[in-house]
């Protein structure tokens, strides 16, 4: 029972993280690529139009896979390597918990990685490829 607890727990943290992802995302969808782009250069971020583009799509799909656990552990890095991102470039100046700060941030980068390496069995990785690594195991006798 308690592993049952364990991917539960795992399904909601998924959700609740791939959902904040996933409307930030939603965000830069709206603003466009250009918006973004506009952003990301005035911010002084190198190859801004590129960094845009991989935002928009990590944000919007990635977080959405995210949700249904497909490629979790390249995803956790994925957001991860977004929110230290997002804490050098927008809010390290504010500090840790000041107005805009990077609290929120660092939690969200935290918990994609965990949940990345630790996303459970309600996700589609473990349906898909948890099977696949459990038959390929050799049987103890």
């Amino acid at each position: 029972m308690y592993d049952r607890v364990k991917d539960v727990a795992a399904l909601i943290g998924r959700v609740a993280v791939g959902v904040v992802f996933l409307a930030h995302g939603l965000q830069k969808w709206d603003a466009g690529l250009d918006g973004v782009t506009n952003m990301m250069s005035g911010i002084g971020v190198p190859l801004p139009a590129l960094s845009a583009l991989f935002l928009i799509v990590l944000e919007t799909i990635g977080a959405v896979a995210f949700i249904a656990g497909v490629a979790l552990p390249v995803l956790g890095l994925l957001f991860a390597v977004d929110m230290v991102g997002a804490i050098f470039w927008v809010h390290l100046d504010a500090g840790l918990t000041g107005q805009g700060g990077y609290e929120l941030v660092l939690v969200l980068g935290a918990a994609a990685l965990a949940l990345g390496f630790n996303g459970g069995r309600l996700s589609l990785d473990h349906l898909l490829l948890g099977r696949r690594a459990r038959k390929a195991e050799p049987q103890t006798v």
